[in-house]
């Protein structure tokens, strides 16, 4: 029930501007059925204690569940959680967190560790969420000029637009889109999720005809292609974008509840770009390396600094992944102590300080922040870039952690 009373609350907010009172926030949460009348309104200091005890009850409703990348998942077994009510619970978590994390209390704990920038945090728009969808986002948050930006492009997109990261990134979103699929099917089974079904298979089968050969053996050790009587059908990447469109149409109207969903569109600009090379096992060895090699030149050509398309590529390169970047605080590029000296800090809320769910905080900031660190590289930025990370949990110990070579910092949400 108070659980209720709280949603019904956070739906029916605003803020609104307290008037002639010396706080250090202009905002406070108000109820938006009352008059605004300014003696009715809590101090700030009666918000955050009347709040506190709310936000702990949402921590442990929430305890065994974590967000990644918009999905729940469970923290024990790594499933994925199905819950609109759920759902909306860890988005009201995040949101209150959020303001305490701009309390005095938490700001002040922040300055009495000499590891961390002096400045970390201190703005509202730097404890703002942040979801990375193209390069241009991550050169934008860099400030990396224009210059610079086609420099990036110049080295990654043959890096990352390869034969085998082209079809390695087509495989993952189908699979991922496979098993949301079966799932969802579980729950609400419908003709369109079953024409999905079988056309996800399809664009599987597909895939696997154009991995053709090993790209790591040499080309001695190829069989000849087996002599098929009569013409043999010579398939195009044309095939597959129409099965994208098909499958589109079919899991339209269930795409709020797959997350692979829009990157189906996000796929489709590569594959305009390569329609019509040719997919086919039984032209020969030589003929499928010149088609692989035209995928990879038609993409390099083609995919802008901007295409969401190109970052899904580098994401599957980096990390194996189609999925975007989320951080739940972004932070910001601060002065670490010299000159050309600077540490790049983003954050996560969780629910526990428990192992599992703070091991699992700690590689989605990872994640992120190399990145960011990689594009730095890339573009020959000037300076040092040290990567910290920073999660917050209700009640928690102040501590850290030291992860692939990064400092990241476990802090307690008080008030």
């Amino acid at each position: 029930m108070a659980l209720r009373d709280l949603q019904n609350l956070i739906h029916c907010t605003r803020y609104v501007r307290r008037r002639n009172m010396a706080m250090r926030k202009n905002l406070v949460l108000y109820h938006c059925s009352e008059e605004s009348r300014e003696e009715n309104l809590p101090s700030e200091s009666e918000w955050y204690e009347q709040t506190f005890p709310k936000l702990i009850e949402l921590a442990h409703l929430l305890k065994n569940v974590d967000s990644v990348n918009r999905r729940l998942i469970n923290i024990d077994d790594h499933s994925i959680v199905i819950d609109d009510s759920l759902q909306q619970s860890m988005h009201t978590f995040k949101s209150l967190a959020r303001v305490f994390l701009g309390s005095p209390t938490v700001q002040q704990s922040l300055t009495t560790q000499t590891a961390i920038p002096p400045l970390c945090f201190t703005k509202p728009c730097e404890r703002g969420p942040m979801t990375i969808s193209s390069l241009t986002k991550v050169c934008n948050f860099l400030n990396i000029s224009a210059q610079q930006r086609k420099l990036i492009r110049l080295a990654i997109c043959p890096q990352v637009t390869q034969h085998q990261i082209w079809t390695g990134a087509l495989k993952e979103l189908l699979t991922g889109l496979k098993s949301e699929t079966e799932l969802l099917g579980h729950h609400t089974p419908y003709k369109g999720i079953i024409m999905g079904q079988q056309i996800v298979h399809s664009c599987l089968k597909f895939l696997d005809a154009a991995v053709t050969y090993d790209p790591n053996s040499t080309s001695w050790m190829r069989l000849s292609p087996s002599k098929v009587s009569g013409s043999p059908v010579t398939h195009k990447w044309e095939d597959i974008l129409e099965m994208f469109n098909d499958l589109m149409n079919c899991l339209r109207k269930e795409k709020e509840k797959l997350f692979h969903f829009p990157k189906l569109e996000v796929m489709k600009e590569g594959l305009l770009q390569i329609k019509d090379v040719v997919v086919d096992k039984n032209i020969g060895y030589r003929e499928t390396r010149h088609q692989e090699s035209l995928v990879q030149k038609k993409l390099t050509k083609t995919l802008g600094h901007s295409s969401r398309c190109l970052f899904t590529l580098l994401m599957f390169y980096l990390y194996g992944s189609v999925v975007d970047v989320e951080v739940d605080i972004s932070g910001g590029i601060y002065e670490n102590g010299g000159k050309d000296r600077f540490c790049l800090c983003m954050g996560k809320f969780l629910t526990s300080g428990e192992g599992k769910t703070v091991q699992s905080g700690v590689k989605q900031l990872d994640r992120a922040l190399g990145l960011f660190k990689y594009v730095w590289e890339t573009a020959r930025m000037k300076g040092d870039l040290e990567l910290q990370g920073h999660l917050w949990c209700v009640g928690a110990e102040e501590t850290s952690v030291t992860y692939r070579g990064n400092r990241f910092f476990i802090h307690g949400i008080r008030f």
